[in-house]
Order: structure tokens, then sequence, then C-alpha cells
């Protein structure tokens, strides 16, 4: 029996939520953007309450303790032994990835990712003024994998940098050895930097797989490498906006500080402190949540499996669900759901039109009533 309860519907309307406001004045089921709609863990919120009595925000630098807490943390959970001076810290992973673009090369230049993708690897190239590439995953049977042929095929000879994403948002998928390995290999080849969002390595469901940070590799794709990680999506604390990414290389680094400067803010105090109670003390809290994802995964994909039209792949990590819609030829897959009562995020958004991603971080009630929506609607059409 958990000592905490994910059951227990916390009303989130009314507080300028992005996720809930997005659906203000219906009976839309929000499903969409990925927070979950969970408390964060008792000791953020204790830490949080702490620093609030002590009643002065100034300007914050990087606590000690959380950069020796995340030093620990990635070698204890990962066997990666990093440096403290390889941690840039930013209010955002989504500004880290649109800080990497802006790192290397010129206007025009590429920047190449697979597809489907989260949103914002098919925007910040452009808001960089580089050029966006990309290659389409293999997903045969729903399971999603690198297609390095695609790849090769759309990489240019001014393409700088490879956009990846792991644990894969939205598919799901947790990378073995062997495939970052070939990774690694393809950016070896080419020349390429690699940025690796990390950002769900603390949410792998399946208990026989293991998060592996790309730059663990080898020196070599460490010194070309750009890892993204957070706090926000595990602990569910991303509207407080603490990131970091590591960068081992000293020149790889600067030039990524360089493109920093004078335009990200710095993190601040609230989000250190969050971030360091999060890290440090919200063990049983982080296991506690990933058994109850495992079983909102289960039930979703064996409800998703009974209705006709709709398909999914198996989710060894994430709170997300990637759903082919196609059997249905339906025009707007997300309208359609929303027209029932279940708002999904769009497959278009993502590169890949015929498929909504489903956020399920909620209660299971939550979870249930929206299948129900979604099967009712499908039957009736």
């Amino acid at each position: 029996m958990s000592l905490y309860d994910f059951d227990r519907i916390i009303d989130r309307r009314n507080t300028s939520s992005f996720k809930w406001d997005k659906y203000r004045g219906t009976d839309i089921l929000p499903m969409w953007v990925a927070d979950m709609d969970f408390q964060s863990p008792p000791a953020v919120l204790a830490a949080l309450h702490e620093r609030v009595d002590h009643g002065v925000f100034g300007y914050t630098l990087p606590p000690t303790k959380l950069v020796e807490t995340v030093v620990d943390m990635l070698a204890r959970d990962y066997q990666w032994q990093i440096k403290p001076s390889w941690i840039v810290w930013l209010p955002g992973l989504v500004c880290g990835i649109n800080v990497a673009c802006r790192t290397l090369g010129n206007t025009g230049d590429g920047i190449l990712t697979t597809t489907p993708i989260y949103p914002p690897f098919l925007t910040a190239p452009d808001e960089s003024n580089r050029t966006l590439i990309t290659a389409p995953l293999k997903g045969n049977d729903h399971n999603w994998q690198m297609d390095f042929d695609a790849l090769d095929k759309a990489v240019t000879s001014d393409t700088k940098m490879l956009l990846f994403c792991s644990p894969h948002n939205p598919t799901g998928r947790v990378y073995s050895r062997r495939e970052l390995e070939d990774v690694a290999a393809f950016v070896k080849q080419h020349d390429l930097v690699l940025c690796s969002d990390e950002i769900h390595c603390g949410l792998i469901l399946d208990k026989g797989k293991n998060h592996i940070p790309t730059a663990t590799l080898d020196a070599e794709t460490a010194t070309r490498t750009i890892t993204l990680m957070a706090p926000s999506k595990t602990y569910n604390i991303p509207g407080l906006g603490a990131s970091f990414a590591i960068i081992s290389d000293p020149q790889l680094r600067k030039q990524f500080q360089r493109a920093m400067a004078g335009i990200v803010p710095h993190v601040n105090v609230l989000a250190f402190t969050a971030a360091l109670a999060a890290y440090k003390d919200s063990t049983d809290w982080h296991d506690a949540l990933l058994d109850y994802l495992r079983e909102n995964r289960d039930l979703l994909e064996q409800r998703i499996e009974k209705i006709p039209g709709l398909s999914m792949g198996h989710v060894e990590a994430t709170y997300l669900a990637w759903i082919d819609t196609r059997g249905l030829e339906l025009e707007n897959p997300s309208r359609f759901f929303e027209a029932a009562g279940v708002g999904l995020s769009d497959g278009r958004e993502f590169g890949d039109p015929g498929f909504v991603r489903l956020n399920f971080g909620c209660s299971r009630d939550q979870l249930n009533l929206a299948l129900e929506r979604m099967e009712s609607a499908i039957q009736q059409r």
C-alpha cells in the first residue's frame, strides 16, 4: 500500500494552468501537455514552504549542495562520473534545445532530427536561424527505431547537430546500448554534435530496462555531446523551471555559454530549492509514482488494444502514449476526440499526422473516464 495518494483528484481549474485552461469552461479532460496532475513530493512542498518563510528572494547562485547531489545522483544511477564544472544551469529544457541550436555553425546550417519528435525539436532550428532536416523513425508494429538509412540520406555537408531524445518522446522508447552506439557512430561519421534530451530518464517504467546517458558510451562521444536533464518531469515541477546541461568538452561548453549570454535568465531561488528536495529527499515518492504510472500504462495498453481502429506500441518510459488513429481514417483525430471530451496532443505537431499523444500522468479515475469517452465516440461515429 503506497503512502502517497495518486488517486486523489486535485482541482487545477482556475489556477492559470497551461494544461487545464486550454479547455476552460468546457467538460474536456486535458490529457495533452506533459505535466502530471499529481501533487509534487512532500519533501519538495516542505522545502518550498521553508524557503518562502525565509522571506527573501534575491538573485541566487546554484546551491553547492544541489550541485553535489546531481553529481552523486548521476554516479549512483548511471555510473556517470562528472565534474561540477560540466553543469550549466538553465531555466527550462526547451531553452536548452534552442541554445544548443545557436551554439554551432552559421545562419542556414542544418540541424537534423527524427520524427515523430517532441515539437520544440521541430521549431528550435528555425527560431535559431538554422535549417531543420528531418528523417522518420522506423515504426513497424510500433517498435520505433532509428532509421540510419534515412538519416544518411537526409544529412548534408553543412549539418552541424543531431537533436536526439532518450528516452523518446512521444513513443516511450528506452534505447539499448547497441542502439545508442549506432547513434554515436553516426554523429562521429558525419562530425556532428549530439544534443541529447534525457529529461525523461527518471521515468523508466519497464523494470528490465535502464537509461544509459549517451555521453557515457566513450570518451569521443562525450566530447561531442550536450546532455539536457531536469527534475521537472519526474517530480512534477515543470512550472518552476530548473534544468541543466552537462557538457564535458570545455570548448563546446564555452560556446554553449556564449550562446546563452545576455538572453537566458538565471534559475530562480524556488526552482533550485525544489530541485534539491526532489533529487535528495523524494526517493520513496518517486518509487511509488513509477508503480502507479506502470499500472496506468498497463490499463491503457489493454484498453487501447480492444478499441477498433486504435493501436499503440508498448510504453517503456515516460507517462506519454503515442496512439495510432489511422485505422479510423479521421481527418483530424485530435479534434474528433476533443469533441468527445478528451483533449490530446495532435500528431501533426510531432511531425506525424494520424497519431495522438495521451498523457496518463493522472488519476486512474480520470484515465478510465477518458478511455470511456474515446471508446464511446468511436462506437457512435
